[in-house]
């Protein structure tokens, strides 16, 4: 059975591509692929590459490894960290 911070991951994860499908993005999980990005959300208006977060920034290291991910020019990296008790999630592009 997982444990209680994978399903607070997987939650915010949902929470994340509910968002992004409401602006029209196709989106899907990455779940346990181990890719630097949880969700990618596809549209006519680009890619966006999202690491979603509970309650904290990524590590260093984490960071590095989505600066250095090759992505295609149209593709966006943002990291959605969601805080506890909050509706929405605070927004960093990287």
């Amino acid at each position: 059975m997982p444990n209680r911070n994978y399903n607070k991951g997987r939650a915010n994860e949902y929470r994340t591509m509910r968002i992004l499908e409401a602006v029209g993005y196709r989106c899907f999980r990455t779940a346990g692929s181990h890719s630097p990005f949880d969700v990618i959300g596809i549209s006519k208006a680009g890619v966006v590459l999202v690491q979603c977060k509970s309650n904290r920034e990524p590590s260093p290291a984490d960071m590095e490894t989505m600066v250095n991910f090759s992505a295609p020019d149209n593709a966006t990296k943002l990291v959605y960290r969601w805080n506890k008790g909050a509706r929405l999630p605070l927004v960093k592009e990287i």
